[in-house]
């Protein structure tokens, strides 16, 4: 259950709900086909002709659905893993799924295979590599599994730059597309949905562990916390959320860095209970309004998501990072 602190809090959250849905509204409605806004919205509704169903439906709605998806799945990874190492600069890649999955991915891309075994190739190279993960930091407390996840992506780094030098001239453009993060892979739109309102839920669970965590190991030892559970706990599900959004829409990155940060500074609060659900509908809005971006700026080219999120949270960070320095001092 959401905390309502004060009649502020719920204005924001009100403010956000609309954001995110205006940013849908946009996605759904407008596009570079030259299909109107009044012809959208009867393609929605089962009208119009086959050309206008076929672009709502088969393409704006599934991307919009997967945007909204992607961006909260990788939102509230990074405030569980934000929580978990507390270390302001982790973000879901972290923990090396994304390399994982990048080479498990272009190493199905280079055999030949279409979208549903590379995705497939994706989740293998994921899980591969939370379990390795998993196993070389069993025992030596956060520290070592940061160290561990670290180690690993460099290491899947370099294989991608294997198979990158391997690959056919013709194989390239996928390969890269889907390395810069790409919405166009995501044919099953629910899945990535389904899994954002399944981490909501589990983030609201984790909510006073993460809390505690937050506050420190002696803190969490005196409220009796057990400390190991919990943290395996949160280290599974972000990297199982991470995980799904990396097989939907290749390596999209900063989501998960910037919007946890923007939330709390929104919010002017750390309370988990708030920051995890603003952090969801902040995530799916701003993924949103990228990929809306990505098929419209430069049509009838289209970008790669993951390649505006970057130009977008770079700088958007950097005003964060400001803001929160200039914060403590203005109420000094």
């Amino acid at each position: 259950m959401l905390p309502v602190t004060s009649a502020a809090t719920l204005v924001r959250f009100l403010l956000l709900v609309a954001l995110v849905l205006a940013a849908a509204a946009v996605s759904l409605l407008y596009g570079s086909s030259g299909l109107g806004p009044a012809d959208a919205l009867a393609a929605l509704g089962g009208g119009g002709d086959e050309t206008a169903r076929s672009i709502v439906l088969d393409v704006r709605l599934p991307r919009t659905l997967a945007a909204v998806g992607v961006g909260s799945v990788l939102a509230l990874a990074g405030v569980l893993l934000q929580a978990l190492f507390r270390n302001p600069l982790a973000d879901p890649y972290v923990l090396g799924v994304s390399g994982g999955a990048a080479v498990g991915a272009l190493a199905a891309l280079m055999a030949g295979a279409g979208a549903v075994a590379t995705r497939s190739g994706a989740f293998a190279g994921a899980i591969a590599t939370i379990a390795l993960v998993a196993v070389i930091g069993r025992g030596g407390g956060m520290t070592r599994l940061l160290l561990s996840g670290v180690v690993l992506a460099s290491a899947c780094g370099a294989g991608v730059a294997v198979l990158l030098a391997l690959a056919d001239s013709g194989q390239l453009r996928g390969m890269v597309f889907w390395l810069a993060g790409d919405l166009g892979w995501a044919q099953d739109p629910w899945t990535s949905t389904l899994a954002a309102l399944a981490a909501l839920a589990l983030a609201l669970a984790f909510a006073r562990p993460l809390n505690v965590l937050a506050a420190g190991e002696r803190r969490a030892q005196a409220v009796g916390l057990d400390l190991g559970l919990a943290r395996w706990a949160i280290f599974l599900v972000s990297a199982a959320l991470t995980s799904t959004a990396v097989v939907t829409a290749g390596t999209i990155g900063f989501v998960g860095l910037v919007t946890p940060h923007a939330v709390r500074l929104a919010f002017r609060t750390g309370d988990h209970r708030i920051v995890a659900p603003a952090a969801a509908l902040a995530g799916g809005g701003f993924v949103t309004l990228a990929d809306y971006a990505a098929r419209t700026i430069a049509a009838p080219r289209q970008l790669p998501v993951g390649a505006i999120l970057a130009l977008i949270g770079a700088p958007l960070f950097l005003v964060l990072l400001r803001s929160a320095v200039s914060a403590p001092r203005a109420r000094q």
